[in-house]
C-alpha cells in the first residue's frame, strides 16, 4: 500500500455535486492565485465522522487541483485506525493508536490535521496542533463544558497569532442558501429580529451494549454519544448547528436562558443523558429565541430554524420579506461539508490570507452547554457565568472524566443517572 495522493484519490472517494477542473498539477505551483504544490494532512479519529471529513478534504484538494499526501492518522482503537488505513489505502506505517496517539500526529509533518474525536478530546487536540504550528479542521461541537470552551477560543487566539488557518464543523457558514439568507437579512430584508425558534426533533441514534473485556475507559470511548461527559448531551453534539444559525443571526450573545428537559425513554444502561430539552435565550429588549431538540423515536420529526423580524422573517434558509440587493453569493461545491474544507485551503494556500472559524463555533458550543446546564439545574443562567463570573458554579465547571484522564488509564465511570431539574443544588457533575 501506499499514500494516498490525488493521482489514486478516485479509487478511494466519489466527487458529488461537483466537476473536476482539468488541472494539470505536474510543475505547476499557483492556479487561479492558488497555490496548488502538495499539501500533506493528517487525521485524529478514525470514525465514521473522521473518515468522512477526510474524505470531504480529499474532494476539496480534487477539486482545487492540490495533490494530497495523508502522512499520519489516529484513532484510540486499532480497530478504528484499520478501517482508515484500508479505506484510504495506506501504509501502516502512517497508522498510529492510543489515547495518546493524537501526539503523533500532531507533532508529524502534516501541514494541515483534521479532528474528529469525541468532543471530549477537541479542546486538547486543538491545543496540541496549534501549538506544532498546523492549520486545522475542527469537527464540531468543540467542547462538553464551559472551561473547555473557553480553552478552545484560547488556542483559537493562538492560531490568529501565529497565522493559522482554523476551519470547523458547522457547514451551514459555508453553504450557499444559508449564505444568501443571511447576507439578505444584513441587508434589511426581515428588518429587525424579534423572535425566532430553532429545532432538531429526530428519533434515537445508536447505543452500545457494553462487553465483558471492556473497561470504563474503552467503553465511554466507544459509547460516547450517550454519555454526557462525552458528547456534552445531543443538545450539544447535534442541537449546535441550529444554535449556531441563532447566533449568526443575531449578531450576539444571548442575556441570559432558562430551559427544561428529562429522560423519559431512554434507557439508563445506554448512557445518562435527556431525551428532550427545551430552551428559552433571552436576547433582551424583549427579544427571544426558543430552542427545542429531542431524541425519541415514532415522534413527529423537525430539523431547522426560522427566525420572525419587523419586516418579514426567515424559514431554514430562506428569506420572506422585503425586496433587497445582495452581492451575488457564489461557492466552488453544493455541499457544505466539502465548502468547508475549500475555504479552509484557500486560508491556508490562497491570496487573502487566513481564515479562523474558531470563535463562531466555540461560541454556539457555549449556547449549547449553557442550555444543556439551565435544563439540568432549572436554573436561569447569564452568558456572564459562562464567560466572565468566575465566582458562579458554572463558570468553571469542569465534566469528568477529562480527555486528559484517558492518557492515564482506566477512568471512574460518571453518573448513570440523568439529572433531575430542581433536585440539585448546583450543575450534577460540576467538577465531579
Amino acid at each position: 500500500m501506499q499514500n494516498i495522493t490525488r493521482r489514486n484519490f478516485v479509487k478511494a472517494a466519489t466527487i458529488t455535486g461537483a466537476a473536476i477542473p482539468a488541472f494539470n498539477i505536474l510543475g505547476a505551483q499557483t492556479v487561479n492565485g492558488l497555490n496548488t504544490s502538495k499539501i500533506k494532512v493528517g487525521l485524529i479519529g478514525c470514525g465514521g465522522r473522521g473518515k468522512g471529513a477526510l474524505k470531504n478534504f480529499l474532494q476539496a484538494t480534487e477539486l482545487l487541483g492540490i495533490e494530497t499526501e495523508i502522512v499520519a492518522v489516529c484513532d484510540a482503537f486499532q480497530d478504528r485506525l484499520n478501517g482508515a488505513l484500508q479505506r484510504f489505502e495506506l501504509d501502516s506505517s502512517v497508522g498510529h493508536y492510543g489515547f495518546d496517539a493524537y501526539h503523533k500526529v500532531a507533532n508529524s509533518d502534516a501541514e494541515v490535521v483534521l479532528m474528529a474525536t469525541p468532543p471530549n478530546f477537541r479542546p486538547v487536540h486543538f491545543k496540541a496542533c496549534i501549538e506544532a504550528g498546523k492549520h486545522c479542521f475542527i469537527e464540531k461541537p468543540v467542547a462538553v463544558d464551559p472551561a473547555g470552551v473557553r480553552s478552545v477560543m484560547e488556542t483559537g487566539e493562538l492560531a490568529a497569532k501565529k497565522g493559522l488557518s482554523v476551519v470547523a464543523g458547522t457547514q451551514r457558514r459555508h453553504q450557499q442558501n444559508y449564505l444568501e439568507m443571511i447576507a439578505q437579512v444584513e441587508a434589511g430584508a426581515i428588518g429587525d429580529v424579534v423572535g425566532g425558534a430553532v429545532y432538531w426533533n429526530m428519533g434515537t441514534l445508536w447505543t452500545m451494549e457494553r462487553k465483558p473485556d471492556m473497561d470504563n475507559r474503552d467503553f465511554l470511548a466507544r459509547n460516547w454519544l450517550n454519555f454526557t461527559e462525552m458528547s456534552g448531551d445531543h443538545i450539544v453534539e447535534q442541537h449546535v448547528h441550529q444554535l449556531d444559525v441563532m447566533n449568526w443571526i443575531m449578531g450576539r450573545p444571548p442575556r441570559a436562558l432558562i430551559g427544561y428537559g428529562g429522560c423519559a425513554r431512554r434507557e439508563v444502561a445506554g448512557g445518562n443523558q435527556f431525551d428532550f430539552f427545551n430552551v428559552d435565550f433571552d436576547f433582551g429588549d424583549g427579544v427571544h429565541i426558543h430552542s427545542q431538540c429531542r431524541q425519541i423515536a415514532d415522534c413527529y420529526n423537525r430539523v431547522g430554524e426560522t427566525f420572525r423580524g419587523t419586516e418579514g422573517y426567515t424559514n431554514g434558509p430562506r428569506a420572506f420579506g422585503k425586496d433587497v440587493s445582495i452581492k451575488p453569493v457564489t461557492v466552488d461545491h453544493s455541499a457544505g461539508m466539502v465548502q468547508e474544507h475549500v475555504d479552509l485551503l484557500k486560508g491556508i494556500r490562497g491570496k487573502g490570507g487566513p481564515i479562523n472559524r474558531s470563535r463562531e463555533v466555540a461560541e454556539a458550543t457555549l449556547l449549547a452547554v449553557g442550555g444543556r446546564m439551565a435544563a439540568y439545574t432549572g436554573k436561569l443562567i447569564r452568558w456572564s457565568d459562562l464567560t466572565e463570573n468566575a465566582d458562579s458554579e458554572f463558570y468553571n465547571g469542569t465534566l469528568a472524566p477529562a480527555a486528559i484522564d484517558f492518557e492515564k488509564g482506566d477512568v471512574d465511570m460518571p453518573d448513570m443517572e440523568p439529572a433531575v431539574p430542581g433536585a440539585h443544588s448546583d450543575w450534577k457533575v460540576l467538577n465531579a
